[in-house]
């Protein structure tokens, strides 16, 4: 008699216990994720796609950090990452296009598959110059000149980079 009334205590238990659970999810709306925004806002914008396992990303991140003169070039250039391995949502401006994906999707679309993938764009999402690659950190300044002076438009950049001893 204990016995069926304990195992009838806990099934009424649980049935209020799982339909409190159920009513709870209902009332509360789903959470947005927020997502990344890597549309730029300067004239220029530098777009580095990572990965979780890329030691040359993490030198990258490193000279970023501390190299004075990386840290000047890049001040008047937006500077956006996404990790190939992520699945957070961005949103971003390619060809004059506003697209809503991951990160992973947007690296697979514009075919940043190896790390670090540097990507240099103007403010309406024309694809100025691409390096799949780690640069030292005296060539990717000399790069980021070649992208903020507009010498894209008059040659390419292994030219400029011999002209100014970046090579």
């Amino acid at each position: 008699m204990v016995w069926s009334l304990v195992m009838a205590f806990i099934a009424v238990l649980m049935v209020s216990c799982g339909s409190q659970d159920r009513s709870r999810v209902s009332e509360k709306p789903p959470e947005e994720v927020p997502k990344k925004v890597i549309i730029p806002e300067k004239d220029y914008a530098l777009l580095i796609v990572e990965s979780k396992s890329c030691i040359y990303c993490k030198q990258l991140n490193k000279d970023i950090e501390t190299e004075k003169s990386l840290q000047e070039a890049l001040r008047d250039i937006d500077l956006f990452r996404i990790l190939y391995e992520s699945y957070s949502p961005v949103r971003a401006n390619f060809g004059g296009k506003i697209i809503e994906t991951s990160e992973n999707e947007l690296a697979r679309t514009l075919k940043a598959l190896s790390f670090p993938h540097l990507i240099f764009y103007d403010r309406e999402g024309n694809i100025i110059l691409r390096i799949p690659g780690y640069l030292y950190p005296n060539q990717l300044v000399c790069v980021i000149d070649y992208v903020k002076t507009g010498a894209y438009r008059q040659e390419d950049v292994n030219s400029y980079l011999k002209r100014n001893n970046c090579a």
